[in-house]
Formats: structure tokens, C-alpha cells, sequence
């Protein structure tokens, strides 16, 4: 007993405080799984948003109706590149749990030599980078296309990568939580498509009764929509101090409530 004791020993950790290698790996998995399918997770959401586009402004005919100053195809353009950017980032995160829980291959994450703050780390940022990629290539089509111009490149870039964190951190969160995929499609078809809908994409909240007015002001959905489309057409419904202080601040909350529930194990430990 003895000579097993000084035998086998309980390994010590020997990556530091963060395992660069580990969490690099694993993200690059969670791309790579995207990019497999690029058909579906990448150009699926861009024909959307160009159908949208192209469905709705022959709809209205006169493009030159005034929505913040611009016209409404560029006023709509900005909103639907960061719908899909909300929709993808969120289905990214909470499709790569559901389905490791469903094959098992979750184990392979559980028991692998990564933290939870790593493994939510790798994941959410996979999640922002498949939102990353949509809005490039969205933003690059609809301005060859249309009159449509980058004005501040910074906030793009910002309202993007804290889109796709709240997303992505939400994502494993409702990953964690369904047993199915009906319960899933529960929350994205009842909550963030709906939400998604109804936080400026489609107008401006300036034509809303106050009540509605005042409570889009605190829906984050809102704040992603609106801010990105300042970035695009230098107009906005909402605050841009207000908006990035609110996602900021959801975005550190959601990620620590998805790295709790990683690291208690919540229905991938048994």
C-alpha cells in the first residue's frame, strides 16, 4: 500500500493560470465545427438577411422614405445584419452543448484538462467569432450592393463582440438547461427570434406609445440593434453610453452565471 501510494499521485496542474493551449484548441474545434457546415451556419443567415432586404424594400416600393434621417433600406440593412448576428451566436453555443450532452462527447470536455472559465472562454468566443464572420461578409455584400457605408468602425467592432458574448454566454446556458431539442426550440423560437423582431429591426422606436418606448430602453436586444446601426448611418434611437454600459454589464453577469452552472456540473456531471 505503501509503494502504490508513492507510486500513483494525483497529477499537478502544470499550465498555469490559464491553459492558452487547452482553451486555443478547443476554440478552434467550436470554429471549426461551424466551418464545416458553413452552408447552413454561415451563408444560410446572409440569404436570409439579403431575402429580407430584398423582399422588403421591393414591398415598399419608394426607398427614399425617411427613418432617422437615411433611407429605409439602409436603416433596415444595418438592423438585419445584427438580427442574424443575435440568432447565430446563440444557436452556436447552445446547439454545441445540447449536442454534446445528445452523443456524449461532452465527457471528452468535462474530463479534459480545462477549467469551466476555460471551457466557457472557448465556447462564447466561438460563438461571437461565428457573429464576427456573418457581419463581415453581410456588411461587405450590402455595401457593394447599396449605399451603405461603414461611419465608425470601433463601435461595429464593440456592439458585435458584445452581442455575440451576452449571445453565446446565454447560449450555454439554455444548452445546460434543455434535455431536447423541443425545448430548445422552445426558447429561440418563443423568446430570441420574438425579441429579436421586436427591438428596432424592422423601425424605429420613435414611432412607438411611450410605455413601449421606455421599456425597448432597457431591452439589451435593443441596445445591439441600435448601436451597431450608429455605426452604419451615425443616427440612433437609444444612448450609446447607456448601451454599451448595459450589454457590458449583462455580458460579465450572464458569462459568470454560465461558469457557475459549468462548474457545478448542472446536467453534464452525473
Amino acid at each position: 500500500m505503501v509503494e502504490l501510494q508513492k507510486k500513483y499521485q494525483i497529477g499537478v496542474r502544470r499550465f498555469g493560470v490559464i491553459n492558452w493551449v487547452g482553451t486555443y484548441s478547443l476554440f478552434k474545434k467550436e470554429v471549426l465545427r461551424f466551418l464545416t457546415v458553413s452552408g447552413q451556419t454561415l451563408f444560410g443567415p446572409i440569404l436570409t438577411s439579403i431575402l429580407f432586404l430584398t423582399v422588403i424594400s421591393l414591398a415598399i416600393g419608394d426607398q427614399r422614405a425617411d427613418v432617422l434621417g437615411v433611407t429605409y433600406i439602409k436603416f433596415l440593412a444595418s438592423g438585419l445584419i445584427m438580427m442574424q448576428v443575435i440568432q447565430q451566436s446563440f444557436a452556436h453555443s447552445s446547439s454545441s452543448l445540447m449536442m454534446g450532452k445528445m452523443m456524449g462527447t461532452i465527457t471528452d470536455v468535462v474530463h479534459s484538462p480545462l477549467s469551466s472559465s476555460e471551457v466557457v472562454f472557448a465556447i462564447t468566443f466561438a460563438s461571437a467569432a461565428r457573429g464576427l464572420l456573418i457581419a463581415l461578409a453581410s456588411t461587405l455584400i450590402f455595401i457593394i450592393f447599396i449605399d451603405l457605408s461603414i461611419q465608425n468602425l470601433l463601435l461595429w467592432f464593440i456592439y458585435l463582440l458584445l452581442g455575440g458574448l451576452v449571445m453565446g454566454s446565454l447560449g450555454i446556458i439554455v444548452g445546460l438547461y434543455a434535455d431536447k431539442f423541443d425545448q430548445m426550440s422552445t426558447v429561440t423560437n418563443f423568446i430570441i427570434v420574438p425579441l429579436s423582431f421586436l427591438s428596432g429591426t424592422f423601425y424605429s422606436i420613435d414611432k412607438l406609445p411611450n410605455f413601449l418606448k421606455i421599456l425597448s430602453n432597457y431591452n439589451p436586444f435593443f441596445h445591439m440593434i441600435d448601436g451597431f446601426r450608429y455605426s452604419f448611418i451615425g443616427q440612433l434611437d437609444g444612448s450609446i453610453t447607456f448601451g454599451i454600459t448595459i450589454l457590458t454589464f449583462l455580458s460579465l453577469v450572464i458569462t459568470y452565471l454560465a461558469y457557475t452552472l459549468v462548474h457545478k456540473g448542472y446536467k453534464i456531471k452525473s
